[in-house]
């Protein structure tokens, strides 16, 4: 019997820290164009970009080169040896200059016990990226959806 009692109280523990390795969002997420410089940049070119900057909130996103738009959220829970974030961006079709069409980038992204922010964003930096219509982002930790926004680039 006291085998068994070990046996169920091992078993809530376990479960007890799978589920405090779970993250949940706390307060609103920002999503939009992110602010950044206003120079003409050209394919290919760079901009280091702070990771505070404003977020302007809309869901209409100018399809033109410099341009970074997501979503910037604060995560709870967040264990260094918690189950990685999958960050899925969905998109109406952007044609690789080797011909291939990726309706999806799919990142994985470890969690970052001391960051007080998480940021799921995209830039366009060369012509080919810059795809006109539905981009649709959605971040999960394993099966569980945490949030999601779409996006129409024009």
């Amino acid at each position: 019997m006291q085998f068994t009692r070990s046996g169920a109280l091992a078993a809530l523990m376990m479960i007890s820290s799978l589920a405090s390795a779970e993250v949940r969002i706390e307060g609103p997420v920002e999503y939009g164009v992110f602010d950044g410089p206003k120079a003409e940049l050209q394919a290919g070119e760079r901009v280091l970009r702070r990771s505070n900057e404003q977020i302007q909130s809309t869901t209409v996103v100018p399809a033109k080169l410099g341009t970074k738009f997501g979503l910037r959220y604060q995560l709870l829970g967040k264990a260094a040896e918690g189950t990685p974030l999958t960050l899925l961006y969905f998109t109406p079709g952007v044609r690789t200059p080797d011909g291939v069409r990726h309706d999806k980038f799919e990142v994985t992204q470890k969690l970052v016990p001391g960051a007080p922010q998480d940021v799921m964003a995209y830039e366009f930096t060369e012509n080919h990226e810059v795809v006109p219509g539905e981009w649709r982002f959605m971040v999960f930790q394993g099966d569980r959806l945490l949030t999601q926004k779409s996006f129409t680039v024009r």
